[in-house]
């Protein structure tokens, strides 16, 4: 059984169906509106062509304010005086400001004084003037001098080892000197 325990529609209406005189009526209804509209317009054609006082480019000036007043779909019966709908305008070439500053958004300027900081914290540090430069270089010294440390005594030790094996091998001289 389908939702609502009904057949038909969801919206529980009878469907209505127009005749067709109706619609016949209807059509001749706006043939005859056109036709009265037809005959104004060519009216006010043959007032243009009979004044030749306009110049010659004034017929088209006319028929583009007659499709600037027409309205689309349901403007055109119902006046609707919506305050928060911009109507869009068209912009000249001339009109455009290509060099003009532009406005940037809360992002993209939040992102640039970001970027602007970075540099900045990496030229002091670089500069040695940060708090974690001075840590990293104090580091640096501090391994430095263990470094020169462990070579001092790794080249006494060397020394050392040297000295001795000279020792040794004098006293070998010695030896080999005291058996012949």
């Amino acid at each position: 059984m389908p939702k609502g325990g009904r057949k038909g529609g969801h919206k529980g209406r009878m469907r209505t169906y127009t005749s067709p005189e109706e619609i016949d009526a209807q059509m001749k209804a706006e043939k005859e509106r056109k036709k009265i509209e037809e005959e104004a317009d060519g009216a006010t054609v043959n007032d243009d062509n009979q004044t030749e006082d306009k110049p010659a480019g004034s017929g088209s000036e006319d028929s583009d304010e007659e499709d600037s007043d027409k309205k689309k779909g349901v403007e055109g019966l119902i006046e609707i005086e919506n305050p928060n709908r911009v109507a869009q305008k068209s912009k000249k070439v001339t009109e455009i400001e290509l060099e003009g500053p532009k406005q940037l958004s809360r992002r993209e300027r939040e992102e640039i004084e970001k970027q602007k900081a970075k540099e900045r914290y990496m030229k002091m540090h670089l500069a040695g003037k940060t708090d974690q430069a001075k840590a990293d270089l104090a580091r640096l010294a501090i391994i430095r001098k263990q470094r020169e440390e462990a070579a001092k005594k790794k080249d006494e030790e060397r020394k050392a080892k040297e000295a001795a094996a000279a020792a040794a091998a004098a006293t070998k001289g010695l030896h080999t000197l005291s058996l012949k």
